[in-house]
């Protein structure tokens, strides 16, 4: 077989327009990650839309819980919450991510975690129970807590991921407890405060394991 006929057999490098061919696009291939790629970074979309996309889900989620649909309001939340995940992922693998971008999307984390912890502490208060609104408030100043001594732990140059009640975990209460909560039509289930008091738990059990994390990570390095 002459070098031509070798080289007519192989498979060709694109087809036309530029693809690459369909047999080289294999699941989970570096072709395929590239191919990928590509797209992302033609397109118009932005990491910015995410994060303002799982923003709005959040605040309609707030509204829901005040509007006592809360078999909704989790839905909404956790939808939100995954385009919270993706926004950092979607940025990575397109290539669009931007400081700002990242300022924006920790940002917006915070907040949402906010506000529909905010529309929640309403909702036991239009209730009465101060018990759960006192547990929504520890809630969200621990959460806040659990956010900010990490990113100060990182300042200091101390990698801080330790604890309980990171955010996905966070997540998964809160959406528990409002997808089962009392009237979402999901059976006799009353769900609501005691994620709400869970969640106050381990966020301030969370804030003790870090800061822990970080004085044994300085003074190992001779800093405290």
């Amino acid at each position: 077989m002459t070098v031509s006929e070798a080289s007519a057999k192989r498979e060709p490098l694109s087809e036309p327009g530029g693809r690459a061919p369909r047999s080289r696009l294999r699941a989970g291939g570096p072709a395929e990650d590239t191919w990928l790629r590509n797209r992302l970074i033609e397109s118009r979309l932005t990491p910015n839309a995410i994060s303002l996309t799982g923003f709005a889900l959040n605040v309609a989620a707030a509204g829901l819980v005040v509007s006592r649909l809360f078999f909704l309001a989790g839905m909404a939340f956790v939808v939100g919450s995954v385009m919270d995940t993706l926004d950092g992922r979607y940025s990575r693998m397109s290539g669009k991510g931007t400081p700002f971008g990242a300022f924006l999307d920790s940002t917006l984390d915070r907040l949402e975690e906010g506000i529909v912890l905010t529309a929640v502490a309403a909702y036991f208060a239009s209730r009465h129970n101060q018990v759960a609104v006192a547990a929504v408030v520890a809630a969200v100043l621990g959460s806040l807590m659990v956010s900010y001594t990490r990113a100060r732990a990182e300042a200091l140059g101390v990698a801080c991921k330790v604890g309980l009640a990171t955010r996905p975990v966070r997540v998964v209460i809160l959406s528990a407890g409002l997808v089962f909560a009392k009237g979402a039509s999901l059976g006799h289930f009353e769900l609501l405060a005691p994620a709400v008091y869970v969640l106050a738990g381990l966020t301030v059990v969370t804030t003790l394991q870090r800061i822990a994390h970080v004085r044994g990570q300085l003074k190992a390095a001779g800093q405290v």
